[in-house]
């Protein structure tokens, strides 16, 4: 809008706004407002000129405030001019990154006419007549435009460039600008910190010059053309240490890893260099596993600032699927952040900083980066702003920007969370410091995400085996000829006077050698060893802990979940749901799921065990059973009785989840692994859902034992059961949880009863051997009579993975048929009117799948000593649910004289029935033919 109004703009238009604005200040434009207000002093010749106003030194920007005042234009051509120079200054604010040198191959910016000065009518004379404080604009030592101008210039358009304009808070636009412009994240390097940048960049390029060499034609994913990001990691730990931070987590993808895992993390070059050799480094985890490739792995060290503070750095483990680490890391961040030792959880955003690295094409393509951005100021997620390196190579695996995204830039997607936007020349490494240290600035000041797109290349391709030429010829030729950001910053030094000229390169031979030196040592180390060809011994199978509650106990809870402040007015529906919590506790049972699930999480509260639990509608229940946040009718407040438990010892974190599955997931269960104390409980509306996290189950929660050694408590409650509800709203698909089992990674269980949920839940968190769970959680069955538990069921035993036939105890030597199922379809099965005609059936549910209890399950067989048939009853198709899994296993276990029959839907493309009048059809025809009908 301005260029077009001030390309045409001429003294009778200025004198229309003047007028304009004298009857309705708000009728104007904002720059005409601000010019009308503040006046315009010193556009006369003579008129004195004000000075720029004095930075703050305590901020290190000039302050915010009006211009001032003083009187009108003298003239309309006068205010066109000062009209014209607003225009000119917010161009460079908006669009100055256009102009910006940001390609170290050197393409020529396209720029923006915005910023030229002519068409606007301001020459030079003109704009030395224009004060620099009437624009606003905080150039240190500007007095008039003339001198704002160039510097302008060199802050918007140089080798480190800015979009903030787009950021809806006017304080943060403000702030950003002042601290821009005047300059105080651009702290001048003394020349031993420009020796010691040097250093830096010689350690990192060293590195991957030995690495290539040395292993030729060996994948590692090399940083070069970005060497510069483990500088700017150095500088953004050493500020998150000053200001107070404990841990710094880091999420990055594979390029570029083994060099920060060796500058960053401080991982020995001997560990790398052992990998290389084929010696077992990381790649055997501690449980056994089968291990990953060297440049997925993670890694923590300690990294010790100037002042001697001690900063944990985590670069966490990260598969192929490039961004899936993103909100995994912003879990493992939020959970060192919280405080879950005292009953209201703490949290407390500066002692651990995230930072996550991106590459280009992934930024813009992979949707879990919007999905994790949505969750930066979500008061359940937020972790007070993540430091977001955008390492730009300019070009995906062999595919061009035209090719990769509908934007100019890859990091346009940020400007939809009002994240500042940082762009940088790689080939600048001082610039990008800078941009560091205004991404801590903001961070520390907002408490928000900021981007920092740096700008640099890819020396080879997309690994070294591969040959970039092929796809951009022209690029690798520029790259080719093109000098390290090493030796342009050395010959800058040198220029200077900071380094003699032949430094640079002889600490780069130094390093190389002793480089080489390392390697002799572990090739001859590897050479001596005793390669251990045995398999890993499993650990023993640790007890069971005790899960029972005493039954006062649970009654004095159960009064406290139900308590409310006074005045407090809950809904008179909801009121009776609750009240009736107090009968089913008593003498005639009654307990139903979310009842027990409550009693279960409140009786780990006061034994000091912290739970956090979220998931979409997970405070009322999505099925509306739980009912854990109660909302006052007449004023909307709040009120957890569940979070104002007087024993507890421990925190609740309770919170409804944005509408997404995967970084959500990934959230939880980066948060579970970095808090093994705490039961994490993740609940999707429907089990359906879950596949939109299948990354993180399959990469992460699945794999990550047996790659990684990591594995932790998260609990995922997948609500499952067919009730005619469609093909999206009936399967949480367990035939791919229990497909997924292997070498005792993780549980998965489908419990029939409410006092199994209650002793699943504390074994869970109780358990000395951490493994994921995987529950699938009923619909029908949560207010289903016949599903219910009473007291003493909670207040004795503990979970048990296979259930017998109660009805069947006095009759086991009639039984001759056995039907075995898991889940809801037990009821469907027990409430038939076929059990009461069929005394020689049994029905046995099995509610551990993995791993399958299978000493248990024969000592059900043995219960009946005149079994012929055991029929497997499900009711997924025939291709889904545990059958393919379990009925093989089960084979194993019976007697030959035993026939092993199954009984389930045919195999289906889809999960369920669309038609509530054939999903009854075939619920129906199940029931009777497993009863032998």
């Amino acid at each position: 809008m301005f260029s077009d109004v001030f390309r045409t703009m001429n003294a009778g238009y200025a004198q229309a706004m003047y007028e304009q604005y004298l009857r309705d200040p708000a009728s104007v434009d904002e720059a005409w407002r601000q010019l009308f207000e503040n006046g315009t002093s010193g556009l006369e010749p003579l008129a004195p000129v004000a000075a720029s106003p004095a930075p703050d030194a305590s901020l290190g920007v000039a302050p915010e405030g009006p211009a001032p005042a003083s009187r009108l234009p003298a003239s309309p051509d006068d205010l066109g001019h000062a009209a014209a120079a607003f225009a000119l200054i917010r161009a460079h604010r908006i669009h100055g990154h256009s102009a910006a040198r940001l390609d170290p191959l050197g393409a020529e910016p396209r720029g923006d006419p915005a910023l030229d000065p002519e068409p606007l009518g301001l020459t030079p004379e003109v704009m030395a007549r224009i004060p620099a404080d009437v624009l606003r604009v905080y150039i240190p030592g500007a007095r008039t435009l003339a001198d704002a101008y160039p510097a302008m210039q060199a802050t918007y358009c140089g080798t480190i460039a800015y979009e903030i304009e787009h950021i809806a808070s006017h304080e943060e636009r403000g702030w950003l600008r002042r601290t821009i412009e005047t300059g105080a994240h651009r702290t001048p390097l003394a020349p031993d910190e420009k020796r010691r940048l040097l250093g830096r960049l010689t350690a990192v390029e060293t590195l991957e010059r030995f690495l290539h060499q040395a292993y030729l034609g060996q994948k590692r994913f090399s940083i070069e053309g970005l060497d510069v990001t483990v500088p700017m990691l150095d500088l953004l730990i050493e500020l998150a240490g000053e200001a107070g931070a404990r841990d710094v987590v880091i999420g990055m993808a594979h390029r570029g890893r083994l060099n920060v895992l060796a500058h960053v993390v401080n991982l020995p070059y001997e560990t790398i260099f052992a990998e290389f050799e084929g010696g077992h480094g990381n790649e055997l985890t501690p449980e056994g596993g089968t291990g990953d490739v060297k440049y997925h792995h993670g890694a923590e060290g300690t990294y010790a600032t100037a002042s001697g503070r001690n900063v944990t750095v985590t670069l966490v483990p990260n598969p192929s699927h490039l961004e899936a680490v993103n909100p995994v890391v912003e879990g493992r961040a939020r959970a060192e952040q919280t405080r879950r030792a005292a009953p209201g959880a703490e949290h407390d955003p500066s002692v651990a900083v995230p930072v996550l690295l991106h590459g280009d094409a992934a930024f813009a393509g992979q949707g879990v980066v919007a999905e994790t951005f949505n969750l930066a100021r979500l008061r359940g997620y937020t972790t007070g702003g993540t430091i977001h390196l955008l390492t730009n190579n300019q070009v995906g695996f062999t595919t061009d920007p035209s090719e990769a995204r509908s934007t100019d830039y890859s990091s346009d997607l940020a400007k939809g969370f009002d994240a500042p936007i940082v762009h940088v020349n790689a080939d600048d490494p001082e610039a990008c410091l800078a941009a560091v240290r205004l991404a801590h600035l903001y961070r520390e000041q907002f408490r928000g995400d900021v981007v920092i797109d740096v700008i640099g290349y890819r020396r080879h391709g997309h690994n070294e085996g591969d040959e970039p030429a092929y796809t951009q010829p022209v690029m690798y030729e520029r790259i080719r000829r093109h000098p390290t950001v090493r030796q342009l910053y050395a010959d800058q030094l040198v220029r200077e006077g900071v380094i003699a000229a032949a430094r640079g390169d002889a600490e780069s031979e130094a390093a190389y050698g002793r480089l080489a030196g390392i390697q002799q040592v572990v090739k001859s180390r590897l050479a001596n060893e005793a390669r251990d060809t045995e398999p890993p011994l499993r650990r023993p199978s640790l007890l069971e802990p005790e899960t029972a509650v005493a039954e006062d106990v649970l009654r004095m809870l159960n009064d406290q979940l139900l308590a409310v402040p006074d005045g407090f007015s809950v809904s008179p529906k909801l009121q009776k749901q609750l009240e009736r919590r107090r009968e089913t506790i008593g003498a005639d049972g009654g307990i139903e799921w979310a009842h027990s699930e409550s009693l279960a999480i409140a009786s780990l509260l006061v034994e000091g065990i912290p739970v956090r639990f979220t998931g979409q509608d997970t405070e009322r229940g999505t099925f509306s059973q739980r009912h854990l946040v109660l909302h006052d009718t007449r004023t909307g407040l709040r009120w957890a009785p569940i979070q104002h438990l007087p024993g507890a010892k421990a925190a609740l974190e309770l919170h409804n989840s944005p509408l997404s599955e995967y970084a959500c997931l990934g959230f939880e269960y980066g948060y579970a692994v970095a808090a093994p104390e705490a039961l994490v409980l993740w609940e999707a509306q429907f089990g359906d859902f879950v596949n939109g996290a299948e990354v993180i189950v399959d990469q992460f929660i699945f794999g990550g034992l047996a790659k990684w050694g990591m594995t932790s408590r998260l609990t995922l409650l997948l609500p499952h059961g067919y009730e005619g509800q469609g093909p999206e709203h009936s399967s949480a698909r367990v035939e791919r949880f229990v497909a997924l089992g292997a070498e005792g990674n993780i549980r998965v269980a489908n419990c029939t009863t409410p006092a199994q949920y209650f002793h699943l839940l504390r074994r869970q968190a109780r358990h000395l051997e951490m493994r994921p769970l995987v529950i699938f959680t009923p619909k029908s069955l949560l207010r289903l009579p016949a599903a219910t538990s009473r007291l003493e069921e909670l207040a004795a035993g503990r979970f048990r993975p296979v259930l017998d036939d109660a009805e069947a105890a006095g009759r086991r030597e009639t039984v001759t048929r056995l039907l075995l199922c898991s889940g809801k379809v037990y009821y469907d099965l027990a409430g038939s009117p076929a059990r009461a005609q069929s005394p020689h059936v049994a029905v046995g549910r099995v509610e551990q799948l993995y791993p399958l209890p299978l000493v248990e399950l024969a000592e059900l067989f043995g219960r009946y000593p005149n079994l012929r048939d055991i029929v497997w009853v499900q009711e997924e198709p025939r291709n889904m649910g545990a059958r393919k899994f379990l009925v093989p296993k089960v084979r194993d276990l019976v007697p030959g004289t035993v026939t092993l029959k199954e009984v389930s839907r045919p195999e289906r493309a889809s999960t369920a029935e669309g038609y509530p009048a054939a999903h009854q059809a075939e619920q129906a025809r199940i029931v009777k033919e497993a009863y032998g009908g």
